[in-house]
């Protein structure tokens, strides 16, 4: 370490959350903070920020002796990241959906329709686990005052689900806030609509004022996506616990029933299911984009259930079973990877989607056969090996859309579409769940990288941006701080610095966008009625 703290300084000081390791008193914080001098210039010009930061955070503390080397406590890295996104955010786009942290305005993208203050939504839960009270207090005024779902817009099923429903959800369960609630049960409300088709696997679009639906244009003919359709499950479940509404919960659990009905290729789930026939379109199987968060929600409807939906369960283990063996390979460099799959031929990319599946392996570790614990958490850490590579082997030192295992390549982007980074968590999220799984260190380090290289490419004066090739020896940033960076990859970030019993994973379910939601236990249904 280039600097040495007096051991007579440090102490378990009562104000400093578990997992910040050690913590100054907060007088002796601040001053031995400004007195440092460190390493990493791109701190240089936050040395009076900090500082004031520090004083308005003394929860947080400074960390010295750290694992990785460094003379930050990483946790406070990461609220202090969260915290130059927010005020940005703030800044200059307040109310709108997304920041344009170049351009320093407001961005919207056509997935919420006229629904405003998705960062807002997002990033309720990540505040409040960070403790910043004044933020969270004034999300929660502008949600009580502002966040309006009566709007003639055609909306994203799914992304409204995810962000919105999910976000409040969470921001219920954490603050025990009623306005989040009600938002919650409202805005699922306007979206029971979707299911109204033949099947009752719903629409991915749908206008929430007129009630009518419809699927992408660009769906293999005219279907769902699996990964749209397949991932309401936790957010639904919940909206009928806290509604006493069961509606919610039997549209989700119809989905079940379509599917188990159904043959599967292999035992394969495709991409694309026909809402009015009931029949799967292209046969395109993927655990990246289109596919990803249905494999995940199987398996953490299963957790959330206290591990009593057995359905949820048999079915993850057996879709595990056949992506072993149709999907993962391992190249001749000896990397394990997740291939796609159409109509039984592979192609050999991974997208950067992909990667939570590191975590979701680890996750689902302990309720494998018992001979097959062992090897799920081994086939988790091996894909978190190949995703940090992905990282590792870019100028940027953060991972492309997508990577490839052909024509000489490995883990490497070859096409220019596939060389952006938007921000995304994935990486971070697999990271996160193998450090509390397994407490080996290089997770931990491996998550330094990330915030080092987030803070050095992506960080702008006006918050982050993401990247449009990462492999450039110079940033061209994109200039969109998406509104999962705040929910999702800050979010992560802090828990892989934190301790294990902060959001503790038998307690504690997370939905696809990093939404924390309560395990249901079978008394929890009779207390929610009590507290009404």
């Amino acid at each position: 370490m280039g600097v040495h703290c007096h051991h007579l300084l440090v102490s378990q000081f009562n104000g400093c959350r578990k997992g910040f390791y050690f913590c100054f008193h907060r007088e002796r914080a601040v001053s031995l903070f400004w007195s440092l001098r460190f390493s990493e210039p791109f701190w240089a010009p936050q040395f009076k920020k900090d500082k004031e930061f520090l004083e308005k955070y003394p929860q947080v503390g400074v960390c010295c002796g750290f694992l990785l080397n460094q003379h930050y406590n990483p946790a406070f890295v990461s609220l202090q990241m969260m915290k130059h996104a927010w005020d940005n955010y703030k800044r200059y786009a307040w109310g709108l959906n997304e920041l344009k942290p170049i351009s320093k305005q407001g961005h919207s993208s056509n997935l919420f329709g006229n629904i405003q203050g998705a960062t807002i939504v997002d990033a309720l839960d990540t505040l409040f686990i960070m403790e910043m009270k004044e933020e969270f207090k004034e999300a929660k005024e502008w949600v009580e005052k502002n966040l309006d779902f009566n709007v003639n817009a055609e909306i994203s099923v799914f992304e409204v689900n995810i962000r919105f429903v999910g976000g409040l959800l969470s921001a219920y369960y954490l603050s025990g806030e009623e306005v989040f609630r009600k938002k919650a049960v409202e805005l699922g409300e306007k979206l029971l609509p979707a299911f109204n088709t033949p099947t009752g696997i719903p629409w991915a679009l749908l206008n929430i004022k007129s009630g009518i639906g419809r699927n992408w244009p660009w769906a293999s003919g005219g279907s769902s996506i699996l990964a749209e359709f397949g991932t309401l499950h936790l957010e639904f479940v919940h909206l009928s616990h806290l509604s006493g509404n069961p509606v919610f919960a039997e549209k989700v659990m119809n989905i079940r029933k379509v599917l188990n009905r159904l043959d599967k290729p292999e035992g394969l789930y495709p991409n694309y299911l026909n809402p009015s026939s009931g029949q799967w379109g292209q046969h395109h199987v993927s655990i990246g984009g289109l596919g990803d968060s249905f494999y995940e929600y199987l398996l953490k409807a299963w957790l959330m259930s206290d591990k009593t939906d057995e359905d949820g369960k048999k079915m993850y283990y057996d879709a595990v079973q056949a992506i072993e063996t149709h999907l993962i390979r391992k190249s001749s460099g000896g990397l394990t990877y997740i291939a796609e799959w159409k109509g039984g031929l592979l192609e050999h990319k991974m997208g950067h989607l992909t990667c939570f599946a590191g975590g979701m392996f680890a996750l689902g570790a302990d309720g494998a056969p018992s001979d097959k614990t062992g090897h799920h958490i081994e086939l988790g850490a091996e894909i978190a090996r190949t995703c940090h590579e992905s990282y590792d082997r870019t100028r940027m030192k953060l991972g492309p859309e997508a990577f490839r295992f052909d024509g000489g390549v490995e883990a490497i982007a070859t096409r220019q579409n596939e060389k952006y980074y938007i921000l995304r968590p994935e990486v971070i999220e697999t990271y996160m769940y193998m450090w509390r799984l397994t407490h080996d260190p290089k997770y931990r380090e491996w998550g330094w990288e990330a915030v080092e290289a987030l803070e050095k490419h992506c960080r702008v004066d006006g918050g982050y941006s993401g990247l449009r090739d990462v492999y450039n020896n110079h940033e061209s940033h994109d200039d969109v701080q998406q509104s999962f960076f705040l929910s999702e990859t800050l979010k992560y970030l802090y828990l892989l610095f934190s301790e294990d019993d902060l959001l503790p994973f038998e307690h504690w379910v997370f939905n696809t966008e990093a939404h924390p939601l309560p395990v249901l236990h079978k008394d929890d249904g009779n207390k929610e009625e009590n507290q009404k």
